[in-house]
C-alpha cells in the first residue's frame, strides 16, 4: 500500500491489501515474551487473599528463577458463580532476563505449595506455539535402533575373576586378576584423567576427572557414557544404588565464564554454587547448593558434604553448629520445607538398615539417621536418634565430659556405636567410652564399654556382631605428615568384642587382647571373619598383620575348651617398605597392598597376597599412584540358594581344582616348551658352529681325529624319588 489509488479503491474492506503495514509493525513473539512465564495450579483465593498470595509467589520466585520487572505479576479476577470475586488459579509473571525465565520452568514446574496445590510452569511462547500446532497426526520418524553396552558385563567373566584400575605415570589401566599370575591387561588409555580415578559404589562406571568436568566409562569397549560439566571438579561421591553424582569445586560456579559452543547446563540460580547434584542416568544436573557457612569458618571440606540415606529417598547435610536440612530425592526440595534446626550439631550418620520389612530384626518403619551435639552451657553431649520423614526422635542419650564423639552403625543396621573421647575433670588426660544402641530391641537399650586407654581406630565387622578397636596409652599418639611433624610410632594394642548372648541380658565382651604392637590402621574383609591390622604413615614401620577370627585348630589337645578366644589366630605376619594404601578386594580372598608415588618417595609398586598372608604377586612400577579393585553388586541369590551352594561346596570345589590344576598344567606345560624351545635353539646354534669350524679346520688342514678306538664307556645314573611314604604301626 505504497499510496492511494483513488481509481482502484476496493468497493469492500476485506478486499484491503494491509500486508505492508503488518510487515512494517510486526512483533517478534520470540524476542518480546520470551521473560514471560504462565503459572498454572496456584491456589484459588478471594479478594482478601489476593496481596498475600501474590507476596508469597513473588518471594518463592524471586528466590528461585531470579528477579521479576516491577508490576510483572498479574492474576486475573473474575466473579464466580455466586458473584464473590476470586482468582482463576492461575498467572502471568515478567521476568527482567529470559534466563530467569527459563530458571523458573526449570526449577518451579511441578513445584507442589500444599498437598493439593501443585504448580505448572511453562513459557508463555510456548503456549502460542502448542496452541498452533497443525491438528493432523504426523508420525514422526523411528530412530534408528543402536544397542548399547551392558555395563555389567565384567560380572559374566567365565572363570568369575575380578578387575582392577591400575594408575601409573600417565596411564589408567585395567586389569584382570590371576591370583600369582601377571594381570590379565584389558584396556588402556593415556591421560585419561588429569587427577585420580573413582569407582561407582556398584563398579558400574569408571570415574574420571578432567578441568571441565566428570565422564564415567564402562561396557566391554570402555566407551564414555555420560558426562558433568562442572569446571574445576576435585570431589565426587555417588548415592548408594548409583542413581545420582555429587560434585564440588572449589571454584564458584559462573556460567559465563564456560567457553562458547561447550555444553552448559547452568543458569543465574546455579551462580556462586559449589556442590551440584546429577541423575546418573539422564546426565541433567537436578540442583546446585552453596557451601554452608560455619561460624568457625572451616578451611577443609566436609565429604562427603551430603549423606544419604539407604533407601536413597532422602539425603541431608549440616550447617556446623546451627542445622540438620534433609532432602527428597528426585525432588531436591527440604522435607517439609524447612530445615531443622539444631544448636551445636557436628555430625551425623544414615542408619544402613532399610525400612522396607526385608530385615524381620529391623522394627522401625521409616529411615533413621544419628547425630550428636557437643556441650553448650548448662546443657550436656547428646546423641539423638531420629526417624525420617517424620523427624520423631525415637532415642537420646546424654554424655558428659565429651571432646569428641564418632558415630559408626553395624552394617546392617542393628547397632550404633558411638566412640565417646572424654577427658577428665582437669583436662589433663583423655580416655574413650564405647555406647552402643541396640536399635532393634525394645525402647532401644544403651551398653556402656568403658575403656581407660584412647581408641585410635573402631570398626564393625562386616556383616557381624563383632568389632576390633585400636587403643593406646601414649599421651601423643603419633603425629602423621599431614600435620607437620614426623610421624611417630605408637605403641598400640588390639582388641576383638564379641556378643554374649549366654546371659539374660545380652552384652558386648572382650574375645581377645592383643599387647605390644604398632598397628595404627584395620581393614576388615568385605566378608567378615578376617582382617588385616597395619602400621601406616610411619618411617621406620611397615608391618602387616593378617588375623582370622574363626580359626579351626586341628586339635583342641592341651587347649583350654572354655578359651572363647582361642578362635583368634594370627595367621601370617607380613612386611611391605613404603606401604601407603591397604585394599581388599569384593570376594573378602585377597588383599592389595600399594606403595604411591603420592605419599611415598621410594620403592613404588603393590603386593598382592591371599586371605591368609601369602605373597602371591609383587610388582615394581614407577610412578605408581593408584590400584582400586572394581566393587561387584550384591548377589542376586536368595539365602536358600546360597544355603545350597554351601551345603554342596565340596562338589563345586572338586570343579574349582581341576580348573586350578589345569591352569596350573598350562602354566607349567608352556613354561616347560618355551624351556625345550630355548634349548633346542641353543643346540641348533652349536651343530652350525661346530660344522663351520670343521671346514675350516679342514681347509687348512688341521681336521680332529678322533682317539675312541672303541674303548668308551657308557654310564647310567638312576635317580630314586620317593613319591609316597605310609607308615603302618602294628
Amino acid at each position: 500500500m505504497a499510496g492511494l489509488d483513488l481509481k482502484n479503491i476496493p468497493d469492500r474492506e476485506e478486499d484491503i491489501d494491509f500486508s505492508d503495514i503488518y510487515e512494517k509493525h510486526t512483533i517478534n513473539v520470540d524476542d518480546d515474551l520470551d521473560t514471560i512465564v504462565v503459572v498454572d495450579g496456584a491456589p484459588v483465593v478471594d479478594e482478601a487473599k489476593e496481596e498475600k498470595l501474590m507476596s508469597v509467589l513473588k518471594k518463592l520466585f524471586t528466590k528461585s528463577a531470579g528477579e521479576i520487572k516491577e508490576s510483572g505479576m498479574w492474576m486475573p479476577m473474575s466473579p464466580n458463580d455466586k458473584g464473590k470475586i476470586e482468582s482463576k488459579g492461575y498467572l502471568f509473571i515478567d521476568f527482567e532476563t529470559p534466563e530467569a525465565a527459563h530458571a523458573a520452568v526449570k526449577n518451579l514446574d511441578g513445584h507442589k505449595m500444599s498437598k493439593t496445590h501443585q504448580l505448572s510452569v511453562n513459557k508463555f511462547t510456548d503456549v502460542e506455539k502448542y496452541t498452533s500446532m497443525n491438528d493432523t497426526f504426523v508420525e514422526p520418524e523411528a530412530e534408528e535402533y543402536i544397542p548399547k553396552e551392558h555395563i555389567r558385563s565384567w560380572l559374566t567373566d567365565e572363570q568369575a575373576r575380578d578387575q582392577f584400575v591400575m594408575y601409573r605415570g600417565d596411564d589408567v589401566s585395567i586389569f584382570w586378576n590371576q591370583k600369582a599370575d601377571t594381570p590379565d591387561h584389558v584396556y588402556t588409555r593415556q591421560n585419561w584423567t588429569e587427577t585420580y580415578v573413582q569407582w561407582s559404589p556398584l563398579g558400574s562406571y569408571l570415574s574420571t576427572f578432567h578441568q571441565m568436568g566428570i565422564a564415567l566409562w564402562g561396557g566391554p569397549s570402555w566407551s564414555k557414557i555420560v558426562r558433568f560439566v562442572h569446571p574445576g571438579v576435585k570431589l565426587i561421591d555417588f548415592s548408594p544404588n548409583e542413581r545420582y553424582l555429587v560434585t564440588w569445586s572449589n571454584d564458584p560456579i559462573s556460567p559465563s565464564k564456560i567457553p562458547e559452543g561447550s555444553p552448559n547446563p547452568f543458569s543465574e540460580y546455579d551462580e556462586g554454587n559449589q556442590v551440584v547434584i546429577w541423575d546418573v542416568k539422564t546426565g541433567a544436573l537436578l540442583r546446585s547448593f552453596p557451601v554452608p557457612q560455619s561460624a568457625d569458618a572451616q578451611k577443609t571440606v566436609r565429604w562427603p558434604m551430603f549423606k544419604w540415606s539407604a533407601s536413597e529417598k532422602y539425603f541431608a547435610r549440616i550447617v556446623p553448629g546451627q542445622q540438620l536440612s534433609i532432602y527428597e530425592a528426585p525432588s531436591m526440595g527440604l522435607v517439609d520445607k524447612k530445615s531443622i534446626k539444631i544448636d551445636g550439631i557436628v555430625d551425623f550418620e544414615w542408619s544402613p538398615a532399610k525400612a522396607d520389612q526385608s530385615d524381620s530384626k529391623i522394627i522401625q518403619k521409616e529411615d533413621v539417621l544419628a547425630y550428636w551435639t557437643p556441650e553448650i552451657g548448662n546443657q550436656p553431649a547428646r546423641v539423638t536418634l531420629m526417624a525420617v520423614p517424620s523427624k520423631e526422635i525415637i532415642r537420646t542419650k546424654n554424655l558428659f565430659n565429651v571432646t569428641d564423639c564418632k558415630l559408626h552403625w553395624q552394617s546392617k543396621g542393628h547397632f550404633l556405636a558411638v566412640k565417646v573421647d572424654r577427658h577428665t575433670k582437669t583436662k589433663k588426660s583423655t580416655f574413650t567410652n564405647i555406647e552402643i544402641f541396640r536399635v532393634c530391641e525394645k525402647g532401644i537399650p544403651v551398653e556402656t564399654l568403658e575403656i581407660k586407654e584412647q581408641v585410635l581406630a573402631f570398626a564393625w565387622e562386616p556383616n557381624g556382631e563383632r568389632f576390633a578397636a585400636i587403643t593406646t596409652s601414649d599421651p601423643a599418639p603419633g603425629t602423621t605428615a599431614g600435620q607437620g611433624a614426623a610421624p611417630v610410632t605408637a605403641k598400640t594394642a588390639i582388641t576383638f568384642y564379641y556378643l554374649d548372648t549366654s546371659k539374660a541380658i545380652a552384652g558386648f565382651k572382650p574375645l581377645k587382647v592383643i599387647d605390644k604392637k604398632t598397628a595404627n590402621f584395620m581393614y576388615w574383609s568385605p566378608k567378615g571373619r578376617h582382617i588385616v591390622f597395619a602400621t601406616l604413615r610411619s618411617s621406620s614401620v611397615f608391618d602387616l598383620e593378617f588375623w582370622d577370627l574363626d580359626f579351626e585348630p586341628l586339635s583342641t589337645e592341651g587347649g583350654k575348651k572354655d578359651d572363647i578366644g582361642a578362635s583368634v589366630q594370627l595367621l601370617s605376619t607380613q612386611e611391605h617398605y613404603g606401604v601407603t594404601d591397604i585394599e581388599w578386594d569384593p570376594t573378602g580372598r585377597y588383599v592389595v597392598t600399594g606403595s604411591s608415588m603420592w605419599r611415598h618417595t621410594a620403592d613404588h609398586g603393590f603386593c598382592l597376597w591371599d586371605f591368609k598372608g601369602q605373597l602371591l604377586l609383587k610388582q615394581n612400577i614407577e610412578k605408581f599412584k593408584q590400584l582400586l579393585w572394581r566393587p561387584r553388586p550384591k548377589s542376586l541369590l536368595s539365602a536358600e540358594q546360597k544355603k545350597k551352594i554351601r551345603k554342596n561346596l565340596r562338589q563345586y570345589s572338586k570343579v574349582f581344582d581341576e580348573q586350578d590344576l589345569a591352569a596350573g598344567d598350562a602354566n607349567t606345560a608352556q613354561f616347560i616348551a618355551g624351556r625345550r624351545k630355548a634349548i633346542e635353539e641353543w643346540y641348533g646354534w652349536r651343530k652350525q658352529c661346530e660344522k663351520k669350524l670343521a671346514e675350516e679346520r679342514k681347509a687348512l688342514g688341521k681336521e680332529l681325529r678322533s682317539v675312541d678306538d672303541g674303548k668308551s664307556e657308557t654310564i647310567e645314573e638312576w635317580v630314586e624319588e620317593v613319591i609316597e611314604e605310609t607308615e603302618e604301626i602294628v
